[in-house]
């Protein structure tokens, strides 16, 4: 195990490297069904790491959002003026990085080319699209020490805006980053969706205006609390999922019966959330079903291996897995940075 002869949890190098291996774990089992991927991997309970151990985008724009972070907060506070250059900048490097050739996410190609540029970042922002590219990659923002509640929701929020603009993409991304903190503190799981719901709750008609500005303006909502809600309503409900498949846990059954596919943020949220909560002190047992699903693979997996990561610590992952996971260098410096 990574570190395990100290007694520190490194929540941090633990969440960052765990997605990482959800992604790498997932990346070959995406676009197939459950019998598929049991045809081509064996038993799921026995999926090995593949060799390489490759990543998708899902990694790669995990640590474009994280240098940026780690950029804006060596310029001073953390605030969305601070925030979105770096970011941006983050974005429109990975863009045109020749490594990114791993079958990236439409709206995340359309927003960050339209990102390249000075328009405003609203006007790039696709108001329409709510797919999981805004949250599989927001755990660092999760993971940041120090951090007051406006401004982690800020920050959260404000990623997800740069490309997916629907407000379920807002919501799902703050949501994802409230779990990850919730866990690395020492959060149980089995109060974690409620936490969860409590927190959607709360914050169901607050629009953030000093880190999205005038975004609602480009939906058709009334009002900026109107425009919010839409977004918290579909969480509540994806999370309500997760609640009923808990009391009848079936881990054997493809968790995107339960939960969904795993396309949209919101259910890449439950979905991953539900693989993590199935297997909360076996971390790569709940890697193995999360990789295993009919569904976005790789992102459901980054998902479950972040909130595994963030609960358990960086013990949580063998050294031979960790050791062979792509940008682990990355992976391990932006980990050590944050660790508490």
């Amino acid at each position: 195990m990574i570190m395990s002869r100290t007694h520190v949890k490194q929540a941090a190098t633990g969440s960052l490297i765990g997605l990482a291996l959800g992604d790498a774990l997932g990346f070959p089992t995406e676009f197939d069904d459950v019998p598929s991927i049991l045809a081509k991997c064996g038993p799921w309970r026995e999926m090995a790491l593949p060799s390489p151990a490759i990543v998708t985008d899902d990694t790669q724009m995990t640590l474009a959002f994280a240098r940026g972070i780690r950029t804006a907060m060596d310029g001073g506070v953390l605030g969305p003026a601070g925030l979105e250059r770096p970011v941006r900048d983050e974005f429109v490097a990975w863009y045109h990085s020749p490594d990114n050739n791993r079958a990236p996410g439409r709206t995340c190609l359309t927003a960050c080319g339209l990102l390249d540029g000075d328009r405003p970042w609203q006007h790039a922002s696709q108001i329409g699209s709510k797919g999981c590219g805004a949250n599989m990659r927001v755990a660092p923002i999760g993971l940041v020490p120090g951090l007051s509640d406006e401004q982690r929701a800020g920050a959260a929020q404000l990623q997800a805006a740069l490309t997916h603009g629907h407000p379920t993409a807002l919501a799902a991304s703050d949501l994802t980053a409230r779990a990850v903190r919730l866990l690395a503190r020492g959060a149980e799981p089995l109060g974690l969706v409620g936490q969860l719901r409590s927190y959607a709750y709360e914050n169901r008609e607050r629009y953030l205006h000093r880190w999205l500005g005038d975004l609602w303006t480009f939906a058709h909502d009334p009002a900026p609390e109107s425009f919010v809600a839409r977004g918290w309503d579909e969480c509540l409900e994806a999370l309500a999922r997760v609640e009923a498949a808990l009391r009848t846990p079936s881990p054997e059954t493809d968790p995107c019966l339960a939960t969904g596919d795993g396309w949209t943020a919101e259910e890449a949220l439950a979905t991953g959330l539900l693989c993590f909560l199935l297997f909360p002190a076996d971390p790569l047992t709940a890697l193995r079903r999360a990789a295993c699903t009919r569904g976005d693979s790789d992102s459901i997996a980054c998902l479950t291996g972040a909130f595994a990561g963030a609960h358990l610590g960086a013990g949580a992952w063998p050294q031979e897995w960790a050791e062979r996971i792509e940008y682990r260098s990355d992976l391990m410096s932006l980990g050590a940075l944050w660790d508490s």
